[in-house]
């Protein structure tokens, strides 16, 4: 792609500009034809710019911003009182057809909001999902769908999730027939709430997903499935266990080599990093970046607590979904699957 521009709403999440500039100036570095529109407050920015290098900076556009929209803030409330923020003015530079996609680490309820508002979703969608792609084992990848844009979902929203999935699974991971699963609390067809087991009965009798049933928690990373769907309080609290679990492992460790014998502790740095290479999959900085799948244009949504190259792999998200243009693949898929939705 010739010219790529992508807006970052750089006073969201925990740390804003401190952890977005330089994020920004570091993925400018690996993208000769990437242009940037760092939206906020141009003082706070300016701080993290560095003047010896006006190569960088002389594609990065800076957009004053009036406020920030509150991580703890409620989403109707702040959405109203949304116009002047970095995160709406990002989004207007993507509605305006001046950016090809926004990253932000705000707040997600207010991101999926506006998004939804400004961006309108796929003719066929009543609402996005935040979708990931997580790493399993054996090198096999999951995608995983939704993660916290939807906390309660009815039957026909987790059929459009499943739907968008294995599009999404085929386009960028060039799985073919990816095989589907619904996340319940068991595997037998009587068990989960009556939305999974209505979903389950449609899924089965779509000719266009390729289900193979439900999965449970336990089976999230094992790669028995190339794409996993459930709601967004479910996915969001799954997902947030696991990289727990993880980091409880990693400190558990570290600690008890403390206590260990001294030859223990010189093959400390072996451990570590056979550890790393077993579970360093899943460290969130290098899956950073859940996509608002089901949406006219790319909005990539960052953790609000990433630190710089956490950050910067969000952007790369951003720029991968533009250039294997994934809406408009998503939609061209969808027309042919899904009947227009009401809303739309």
């Amino acid at each position: 792609m010739d010219n790529l521009t992508i807006a970052l709403d750089a006073m969201g999440g925990d740390f804003g500009p401190r952890v977005a500039v330089p994020a920004a100036l570091q993925v400018l570095a690996l993208h000769p034809n990437l242009q940037l529109f760092l939206v906020g407050e141009p003082d706070e920015m300016l701080l993290y710019l560095p003047k010896k290098d006006p190569t960088l900076q002389g594609r990065i556009t800076i957009i004053a911003s009036s406020s920030v929209i509150d991580n703890n803030a409620k989403p109707a409330t702040a959405i109203r009182h949304s116009q002047g923020s970095s995160m709406r003015m990002a989004l207007e530079l993507v509605k305006n057809g001046q950016a090809n996609a926004c990253v932000s680490a705000g707040n997600t309820g207010v991101l999926m909001g506006l998004s939804k508002l400004l961006l309108r979703p796929l003719s066929g969608i009543d609402r996005p999902a935040l979708v990931a792609v997580l790493p399993a084992l054996n090198q096999r990848k999951t995608v995983i769908l939704d993660l916290g844009a939807n906390a309660e979902c009815d039957s026909n929203m987790l059929i459009q999730f499943a739907m968008m999935g294995s599009i999404l699974a085929e386009t960028t991971l060039d799985i073919k027939n990816p095989r589907v699963a619904l996340l319940n609390i068991g595997e037998e067809e009587t068990k989960g709430l009556d939305r999974i087991r209505a979903a389950a009965t449609e899924l089965k009798a779509n000719p266009n997903i390729n289900y193979i049933g439900y999965l449970e928690g336990n089976e999230l990373l094992t790669g028995k499935t190339d794409v996993l769907v459930c709601d967004g309080f479910v996915g969001n609290v799954t997902l947030k266990t696991v990289e727990g679990l993880l980091n409880i492992f990693l400190t558990s460790f570290n600690l008890t080599l403390k206590h260990k014998p001294w030859w223990t502790r010189l093959l400390a740095p072996l451990l570590q990093k056979r550890i790393s290479k077993t579970f360093g999959y899943l460290d969130p900085q290098q899956y950073n970046g859940a996509s608002l799948l089901g949406l006219r244009s790319i909005v990539i949504k960052s953790h609000g607590s990433a630190g710089c190259k956490s950050f910067a792999v969000a952007i790369e998200q951003a720029i991968q979904a533009v250039e294997k243009n994934i809406p408009e693949r998503i939609a061209m898929s969808l027309s042919s699957a899904l009947p227009k939705s009401e809303n739309n």
